[in-house]
């Protein structure tokens, strides 16, 4: 087992600008302490969500529900929510309250734990499907719902210094996955993925 590492601070969450949060979140590595077992995993696919002037954003023109309210919080919340109602995907709120900017942890390359994300999973270790995907690796991490506004400072989902920020020569910047109800917006260059990692996911490729 790895050595445990330094955990992101308050101040890394409030960064300013939530497109370069998520370059910089790539190498980090993304951790879980869930009914008492720690898995974890290196970032290595984001995507950045603006709450203002991205029409892909949940928070969109100050938009304000039940499900992304967390989002208006203070940089270093956990947002999670339900896609088409059965994958729970892991967001990093960013910036300080009341801008509703967020990061989308898309892919990790698993570190620890693997046995336990597998069982977790229905996988075996090592296959591709415990992280290769936002549906996927919060399934692998005990990552659900129910987590949505947890602290990253606290001991349940953090985020530590793992293998720092991978050098601008490993990231690949593309468009964002899945959002074409967003028009123009669609194409701004905002999913960041480490180059040549088999642990990325498959949609939208490019």
């Amino acid at each position: 087992m790895r050595g445990r590492g330094r955990k992101l601070g308050r101040e890394f969450y409030r960064g300013g600008d939530v497109v370069e949060v998520a370059r910089a979140l790539l190498g980090k590595l993304l951790v879980s302490e869930v009914e008492g077992e720690r898995t974890s995993g290196r970032i290595v696919e984001t995507e950045a969500y603006r709450g203002w002037g991205d029409r892909a954003c949940h928070a969109h023109g100050g938009r304000r529900t039940a499900r992304n309210e967390v989002m208006y919080g203070d940089g270093g919340t956990a947002y999670v929510y339900l896609c088409y109602g059965v994958h729970a995907l892991f967001n990093v709120v960013t910036n300080r309250k009341g801008y509703a900017d967020a990061v989308l942890v898309r892919a990790i390359e698993p570190v620890e734990g693997m046995e336990v994300m597998a069982a977790r999973s229905g996988k075996e270790p090592g296959d591709i499907r415990l992280g290769a995907g936002p549906g996927l690796l919060t399934r692998s991490l005990g990552i659900d719902v129910s987590l949505s506004g947890t602290s990253l400072l606290g001991d349940k989902i953090w985020i530590e210094e793992g293998c720092g920020t991978a050098e601008e020569t490993e990231v690949l910047a593309t468009p964002r996955v899945g959002v074409s109800y967003a028009g123009a917006d669609a194409e701004f260059p905002w999913r960041f993925r480490v180059k040549g990692s088999r642990w990325t996911s498959r949609a939208g490729r490019r």
